[in-house]
């Protein structure tokens, strides 16, 4: 298999996907570059190899061609990024993209309008009268499928190689990000984004040091059910937090309150528990809660014992006690794994227990654990915390990092390595 690192792309184009799908305010400028700046020594790589880079990306969801999605209106901050101009065709297929790209001289970089301006980059019907029968649906369904084909072909004309460097979007067999590798058979590898996310993961899921703690949070168990069972196979500790704890201790028995709590799942939270146990796996549950009669900062707060809530109040946040706890074990762990945080961390009353588990981790990555994070809300409280350059990984890839933690296959990964 080709790498970035391997590859000659002296007098090649090299056709980048990006996830350039960044934030902008109502004056169209950038909230957070991240995902920008990431790609950048990608980016660079091709250049300083002698071959010219051309940039696909979607951003938002527009309907159709809408200006207020066109990537022109991030241009400006992506030549600052580079250093150099870059170039912009006013859509991603047709006689313009397709004049400029074969006039792309090495060093030179190309950016193309929104992906997303086409429905044939996801492949899905746009335009059904809401009443639509199901032969209609069908029939549309169909029509973009075929002219799929050509929109891939369209595409990968553009270029000699094809790099794919979008995680975020892996998880999708959208034109892009899986289906043009047919296009490149020996000229596809991954950029240095998909290329760290992959190993950072294979590192946790294929490869972990033990003992391996997982720290799974986040308000429902339903959706985090096909993780959790993935990992019981691989884990020595499962550290459950946040809103789900309060399913099982109601299927426990418990008084929960008016915490939250999903009164169908009680047979699912009795089974984890039991398989649990049954493969050995160390199954850890907050034993002491921070409850609030209110969802506010000025809440009146109490702690409590999960499984006696008095009516009126609400688990937000684990306790003292539980957060020693969490730290502990975390602290013994060489490989850490968390999505999803352990309390409502935006509120800053009950912060403190996903604070004790950010700053556990960090304590045990000194000691020369791997650990990653991962998910949207665990990436968000641990930059909150201002400890994101502390622990072993961020990653970016948000749904794409869930079902490959959940064991699925995705497209763009299967894209390149076959």
């Amino acid at each position: 298999m080709q790498t970035i690192d391997t590859y000659n792309f002296q007098g090649k184009r090299a056709l980048i996907r990006v996830d350039f799908n960044v934030p902008l305010n109502d004056k169209f400028e950038i909230t957070d570059d991240t995902r920008m700046r990431a790609a950048v020594p990608t980016i660079k790589k091709v250049l300083e190899g002698g071959g010219s880079v051309i940039l696909m990306s979607h951003l938002g969801r527009p309907k159709g061609v809408d200006e207020k999605y066109s990537l022109k209106h991030i241009r400006k901050h992506l030549e600052e990024l580079l250093g150099q101009p870059v170039k912009f065709a006013d859509d991603c297929v047709g006689e313009d993209a397709k004049r400029q790209a074969a006039a792309l001289q090495p060093g030179e970089v190309l950016l193309l309008e929104n992906l997303r301006f086409h429905a044939e980059e996801e492949g899905k019907p746009r335009g059904l009268a809401e009443d639509a029968t199901d032969e209609e649906k069908k029939a549309a369904k169909a029509a973009v499928k075929e002219s799929q084909k050509q929109f891939v072909a369209d595409l990968a004309s553009l270029g000699d190689a094809w790099i794919n460097d979008a995680f975020g979007t892996a998880h999708r067999a959208h034109a892009s990000t899986a289906l043009i590798a047919a296009y490149f058979p020996n000229d596809k590898m991954f950029g240095y984004i998909m290329e760290r996310e992959l190993n950072a993961v294979d590192n946790v899921m294929k490869n972990p040091r033990r003992p391996f703690t997982a720290i799974m949070g986040g308000s429902k168990v339903s959706t985090k059910i096909d993780i959790i069972m993935n990992l019981m196979d691989k884990v020595d500790n499962l550290i459950l937090g946040g809103g789900m704890t309060y399913t099982f201790k109601a299927a426990l028995g418990g008084h929960v309150g008016k915490s939250i709590c999903e009164t169908d799942k009680f047979d699912l939270a009795l089974d984890i528990l039991r398989i649990a146990k049954e493969k050995g796996v160390n199954l850890v549950l907050s034993n002491e809660t921070l409850a609030g009669d209110a969802f506010s900062n000025d809440a009146n707060t109490m702690i409590c014992d999960p499984m006696n809530i008095p009516d009126g109040w609400e688990g937000l946040d684990i306790g003292p006690a539980t957060r020693e706890e969490f730290a502990r074990i975390i602290e013994n762990s060489a490989t850490i794994l968390w999505n999803g945080p352990v309390g409502v961390f935006e509120i800053p009353k009950f912060a403190e227990g996903s604070r004790a588990v950010a700053e556990a981790i960090v304590r045990a990555t000194e000691k020369g654990a791997f650990s990653l994070i991962g998910g949207g809300d665990s990436v968000a409280a641990i930059n909150q915390f201002g400890l994101a350059d502390k622990v072993s990984y961020v990653s970016t890839g948000g749904g794409a990092l869930l079902e490959y933690i959940e064991g699925k296959e995705l497209p763009g990964i299967t894209a390149i390595r076959g």
